[in-house]
């Protein structure tokens, strides 16, 4: 049940979530999937093939990083 059902349920929500979050080519955000199983698992590629292309870290500096330059853009912005 798991691969026929479950897992394209839930690959079916994840990407309508970042469908949401991420609709035009000058939105930024940052998408955090926290389950460890993704990278453990099988399956977990599958998961993370099925969302559009982005790129990946595991690094926590670099989301820092990336969250302070759109602050300091959206500030210029007057937003």
């Amino acid at each position: 049940w798991f691969p026929d059902l479950a897992l394209p349920e839930a690959i079916g929500v994840l990407r309508q979530g970042v469908g949401r979050l991420i609709r035009t080519t000058t939105d930024r955000g940052v998408v955090a999937l926290l389950d460890p199983r993704l990278t453990a698992r099988a399956w977990g590629q599958t998961v993370l093939n099925a969302l559009p292309p982005f790129r990946r870290t595991s690094d926590l500096a670099q989301v820092r990083r990336f969250l302070a330059a759109g602050s300091r853009a959206a500030e210029g912005r007057g937003d």
